[in-house]
């Protein structure tokens, strides 16, 4: 692979070059670099550290796009041309973000790129618990017929609990209230942007989670928050309540969820992202029909993959072209590193 890049660098037409952790982007963000004599190059999703460095130092990058993968201090120091890292999309838990800060490279993220396709598959994961489309796929699949003792559950005036109220909680928070539920929030960054759009919000999750029919996860991973939903949260649950986490692994502990779905501490839990990615193929997690695991895809759509990629090669050409980084958009050094 590292030949093939070699080669595509002996044939670069252009005078800056960048490096995306990943097969692809849309076509769009490569034409648009290209427009602006950015040549685009591609790492495999998940490769190691070091034979992403190795590649970023060959190419002798200036810009660095991030899909998957570890992004760490042995990728970032590897080319002495990079000036700027952007996310293709919005978290950052996986860029070592401290060490970026002291090159002096800033990292940019592509905010409100993705945040109606994560909502929407949010409110899927949702209702699929509710309904427990799962078990009775299982079920009819296996030659059951549950017809005559199952009675659904209803999701009009279930109580649903976000915690996190940034773009993606936002929309979460609207379709929620437009299919019938109460919408309670708990966010202590945005104390009165819930409130101002008619939520009921909550100034602390211990007081929130005992009234919940839904959990659901919208908060960066940080240092704050990591575990932030423990054995002893997954406790103060209903049984008959349902998690949903489409935001970072690690906001949740695996092994406590693992732990509440056994003991029937909680009725159901979604996970669209974990702790390791990919999540190992023994993981307790999978013996519960009760889980859904999606693999870390909420944000991904055709239209929030155009919109990612055009964000993030937007401040690359911005910053490459001399230009400040904008501000709203930086991951600062206080939020967690890879």
């Amino acid at each position: 692979m590292i030949h093939d890049i070699i080669q595509g660098v002996e044939h670069g037409r252009r005078g800056r070059r960048i490096l995306v952790s990943h097969n692809q982007i849309a076509e769009k963000a490569i034409r648009l670099l290209n427009a602006h004599d950015i040549d685009v190059f591609f790492s495999p999703p998940y490769d190691p550290s070091d034979v992403v460095a190795k590649r970023a130092a060959d190419l002798k990058i200036d810009g660095l796009m991030v899909r998957q993968g570890r992004i760490d201090e042995a990728v970032i120091s590897a080319s002495p041309n990079l000036k700027v890292i952007a996310k293709h999309g919005v978290g950052v838990d996986n860029v070592d973000i401290a060490a970026a800060a002291k090159l002096g490279i800033p990292v940019l993220r592509a905010m409100g790129s993705n945040s109606r396709a994560v909502a929407e598959h949010t409110i899927a994961l949702v209702l699929s618990l509710i309904k427990e489309i799962l078990p009775l796929d299982r079920a009819v699949k296996s030659g059951e017929w549950p017809k005559p003792t199952f009675i659904g559950k209803d999701f009009l005036g279930a109580t649903i609990g976000l915690v996190g109220y940034g773009g993606i909680g936002r929309e979460t928070a609207r379709m929620a209230e437009s299919l019938g539920m109460e919408v309670v929030v708990c966010d202590p960054f945005a104390p009165d942007a819930a409130e101002a759009d008619g939520f009921a919000t909550s100034d602390d999750i211990d007081a929130m989670l005992p009234a919940l029919d839904i959990l659901s996860i919208h908060c960066p991973l940080t240092a704050a928050t990591r575990d932030l939903i423990d054995a002893r949260r997954l406790a103060m649950m209903k049984n008959s309540a349902v998690l949903v986490n489409t935001a970072r692994g690690g906001i949740v502990n695996e092994a406590a969820l693992a732990e509440a779905l056994a003991a029937g501490n909680v009725a159901g839990a979604a996970l669209d992202s974990f702790a390791t990615e990919p999540p190992a193929v023994d993981n307790p997690l999978w013996a519960f029909n009760t889980l859904i695991a999606t693999p870390h895809i909420g944000g991904v759509t055709y239209g929030s993959a155009d919109a990612m990629a055009i964000i993030a090669a937007q401040h690359i050409i911005s910053v490459l072209d001399g230009n400040a980084p904008d501000e709203r958009s930086i991951a600062r050094p206080t939020e967690l590193s890879a």
